[in-house]
């Protein structure tokens, strides 16, 4: 999923800046613990090329933060289930 979305943010950089004043939104509202909050800040200010590495990173940091992603519903429900169906096999 995080490969989709990293690809969708290359087509549209627009997502980054909708992702920032999410997690905006959600540390001014206390939704998103502020040390989360630094560390998507950081992250969502790295080139889009260095952002998208991130998202995909397998490592125990990124897999944290994708817990609370500011990317939730960057892939509408079609782009979902298409990855869905091509991991699962499913028609």
């Amino acid at each position: 999923m995080h490969a989709a979305v990293a690809e969708k943010l290359r087509r549209d950089p627009a997502l980054v800046e909708r992702a920032r004043e999410r997690v905006e939104d959600w540390a001014a509202s206390g939704l998103l613990h502020p040390v989360y909050a630094a560390r998507w800040r950081a992250v969502l200010a790295l080139p889009t090329d260095a952002l998208c590495e991130r998202l995909t990173a397998p490592d125990e940091a990124m897999r944290a933060l994708r817990q609370s992603s500011p990317f939730a519903g960057a892939l509408d429900a079609r782009e979902r289930w298409a990855i869905r169906r091509s991991v699962t096999g499913s028609p």
